[in-house]
């Protein structure tokens, strides 16, 4: 009896505190600042080191470049650029290596997909991933860009 008591003082109680509700898909949820999302990439920043690549544990990023058609001008140009989120585990290392900052991450975690072949992700897609861009790396947007939280 002393069981059924107590677990009823429980409940009387959680049945007077005040509820909590998130309007979650109408109102976006507001994330830590270090909240580690999906990457936002800058391809005109990008001067192909692999370094992103060779870091990445679980061998999901694919980079490929060219020579620069520029005779004047040395290096490489970027061909493709390419994540796997199927596989990514949002570690922060690739961005961690880059030297110019090319690769941010974002607070946004919306990946949700019916399809794994949908969460491949190429260049094109990652360079319009512009919304919510942590503030400590505002800096690394161009002129002119995105939304941060």
């Amino acid at each position: 009896m002393k069981g059924i008591m107590k677990g009823m003082g429980v409940t009387f109680k959680a049945m007077t505190q005040k509820k909590v509700t998130h309007m979650y898909p109408d109102v976006p949820l507001q994330m830590p600042d270090r909240f580690r999302g999906i990457q936002y990439f800058d391809p005109e920043k990008c001067i192909v080191c692999n370094q992103c690549a060779r870091i990445c544990p679980t061998d999901c990023i694919t980079l490929t470049g060219k020579a620069n058609p520029d005779p004047e001008k040395k290096g490489k140009v970027i061909d493709t650029y390419d994540i796997n989120f199927e596989i990514c585990i949002l570690c922060d290392l690739c961005t961690e290596v880059c030297p110019t900052e090319a690769i941010v991450m974002t607070n946004n975690f919306e990946l949700s997909a019916y399809s794994r072949d949908d969460l491949f992700k190429n260049m094109a897609w990652l360079s319009e991933n512009d919304q919510f861009i942590r503030k400590e790396n505002n800096s690394a947007l161009p002129k002119g860009g995105a939304k941060s939280t």
